[in-house]
């Protein structure tokens, strides 16, 4: 894990790159490096976090014999020694043992088409002199970051939006347009960032730069839907099961090759268990595992997480965070995030990772299990409304219950449930069920079970109205996923935009924050790829969520001590905004930043004001969204 940075400037501006790394060193602290081109005018330069061959042998920018070919790269390629092996047969030399040196002979020898043998996380830059050509490159999943900035007539990229600000020509212009889409989902979806001329290199891309034209092109090389699209294997339930499971050990195992000590996060629920399971169970050495918890009992899992690791018998470290380790860290959310992103896990995150810095380097997280296993409620909601309306008598019933129910009255029959049965979360999950039966079309419907706040209440608070061309978005893959199953074409479009611009932003810059590397087995593409082609019916059978990830889990773990409500990594915002941070919601909203960028209506925002003074909070998600977006106008 590292951070890469660099622009085209025939003038040799070193301190300018300078700058660029300095800013995000935490990426790298270990070691960094610069290289310039007079004949191309190509600046790369690079912090580094000493992961494989800790060796100044992996020193970066990393440059070919003679030199024709120079690299700077963030991440893992997790099979490098098989390509290396492969490279070695073919006559090629090392002179490190770093997985870096093998994807610049990868690609010295099969051109980008190296791309499709690489197993891992990635994010870099090649300049191939012959070919008067750079590339940058970003993994299939979206794992690692990557911004490129076109303006002032200039090229610039960088792992970090707040490298670019370091480059005299990058100009900070917002991007209004695209920012209802950030209060309506919490995150900006890619390819866009909050700034003009700023853009996120998408997942699976990887752009084409002609050094000679000063032009460029963007390629898509991987595509999640296509894998969706093909015909499902015809397997029995117990090979399926067999076939992830040894997919899934294997994932686990390239990640945790390392020179450095790695270490897993254990939340409990179904996924950080499997692979907790997997790799102690094929492991001599006891694993290391983190967990925090919480004071408040509706939202701790710690209890859960240490029974399991007991069971396994890992090398368990768990920490219980105060409130105030929580809103200490408030602050600091825009400096890592760059902009505005109102994902309140990123705290707890954030603590997780610093817990588990003090023991590993490496750590490996259990995200994308929801996207690929089916796992978000939002999937069964919508599934049932789907089933439910080919009945149109029992759809109009409930539709009329659900639309005169309210927060209050669901909150009620939550508790009377048995509690086993009862929801985590249950307000915004109702909210978002709410919207969804209220749609039109599934495309629709999954946009609004997606959406912290629904459009039309945006377009009556927003000056401009909820932005509303989802095909300039990921969200597009809607009209390619048309005739393939709901289930399929949820999770396909989740795995190109929340996952990518919420989860995975989220998990980088929080393990990022204290130079920890974030590793995700479970967004190995070899899985996700498998998953696709396999039918509904057995993904989401008996009405079960992840059913076959329990199938493999519940060979390693007793069923009861794993199966209980999804509570997902949540803090208690309402609460918190109707006292410890009241007064700071108050400052922010009436900070005249906000007013001056004239994003909402002024009678709207006072309502809200006024509101919150008094302790009604109508959308808690959206106060939040507006003081991370303050809260960034002031740092940047």
């Amino acid at each position: 894990m590292c951070g890469l940075v660099g622009f085209i400037n025939r003038e040799k501006k070193l301190d300018v790159l300078e700058d660029m790394l300095k800013v995000q060193s935490y990426r790298g602290p270990d070691d960094k490096g610069m290289y310039f081109d007079l004949k191309s005018g190509i600046h790369f330069a690079h912090n580094r976090l000493s992961i494989q061959d800790l060796s100044v042998h992996g020193h970066q920018p990393f440059l070919s014999d003679c030199e024709e070919y120079v690299i700077v790269f963030n991440g893992e390629v997790y099979n490098f020694n098989t390509i290396r092996t492969e490279l070695e047969d073919l006559d090629y030399c090392f002179t490190s043992n770093s997985d870096t040196e093998v994807i610049l002979y990868a690609y010295k020898e099969w051109g980008i088409a190296c791309l499709e043998k690489f197993i891992g996380m990635f994010a870099f830059s090649i300049l191939d002199k012959k070919r008067q050509k750079m590339f940058l490159v970003r993994d299939r999943a979206g794992v690692k970051p990557l911004y490129y900035y076109t303006g002032s007539n200039e090229f610039i990229f960088a792992s970090e939006i707040k490298s670019l600000h370091e480059h005299p020509n990058f100009v900070k212009e917002l991007n209004k347009d695209i920012l209802p889409y950030y209060f309506q989902f919490g995150y900006i979806p890619a390819p866009y960032t909050v700034y003009k001329n700023c853009h996120k290199l998408l997942p699976g891309h990887y752009l084409e730069y002609n050094i000679a034209t000063s032009s460029f092109e963007i390629t898509q090389y991987w595509d999640v839907t296509e894998h969706y699209l093909k015909p499902k294997i015809q397997k029995t339930e117990s090979e399926i099961v067999e076939d992830l499971e040894n997919l899934i050990l294997d994932s686990c195992q390239l990640r945790m090759v390392s020179d450095v000590p790695v270490g897993v996060f254990l939340s409990g629920g179904y996924d950080s268990s499997t692979v907790v399971s997997l790799l102690q169970a094929h492991s001599e050495q006891k694993i290391n595992t983190y967990t925090i918890g919480f004071e408040d009992k509706e939202f701790n899992e710690a209890n859960h997480a240490k029974n399991i690791a007991q069971y396994l018998g890992t090398n368990h470290t768990e920490y219980y965070c105060t409130q105030n380790d929580l809103l200490e860290l408030i602050d600091d959310l825009p400096y890592y995030w760059d902009e505005p992103f109102a994902d309140a896990s990123a705290l707890p995150t954030m603590i997780v990772s610093k817990l588990a810095k003090r023991d590993v380097t490496v750590a490996l997280s259990a995200d994308g299990g929801d996207e690929a296993f089916f796992g978000y409620s939002k999937y069964f909601a919508i599934e049932k409304i789907e089933r439910l309306k080919q009945s149109k008598v029992k759809f109009y019933l409930i539709n009329k219950v659900v639309n005169l129910l309210n927060e209050k009255s669901v909150l009620i029959l939550n508790t009377l449930l048995p509690k086993s049965k009862r929801q985590t979360n249950i307000v915004e999950k109702f909210k978002k069920f709410k919207n969804a039966i209220n749609a039109s079309s599934i495309e629709e419907m999954f946009i609004k079970s997606s959406s912290y706040v629904e459009d039309k209440y945006l377009e009556n608070i927003l000056t401009a109205g909820s932005f509303k061309n989802f095909q300039s978005t990921q969200f597009s893959s809607f009209s390619k996923l048309k005739n393939i199953e709901t289930i399929d074409a949820m999770m396909a479009i989740d795995y190109q935009t929340f996952m990518v611009d919420d989860v995975l932003t989220k998990v980088d810059r929080a393990t990022m924050s204290v130079s920890l590397e974030g590793r995700e087995p479970l967004l190995d593409h070899r899985i996700v790829e498998y998953l696709a082609t396999v039918p509904t019916s057995i993904k989401y059978k008996d009405a079960q969520g992840k059913y076959l990830l329990r199938q493999v889990l519940y060979k390693y773990l007793p069923q009861e001590m794993v199966d209980k409500p999804k509570a997902g990594f949540t803090i208690p915002l309402e609460k918190w905004l109707k006292n410890e941070l009241k007064n700071k919601a108050i400052e922010l909203l009436q900070d005249p930043l906000l007013t001056d960028d004239q994003l909402f209506k002024p009678e709207k925002l006072e309502e809200i004001i006024s509101n919150l003074k008094i302790g009604v909070i109508e959308n808690p998600n959206l106060i939040w969204m507006i003081m991370m977006y303050v809260s960034w106008r002031q740092k940047w």
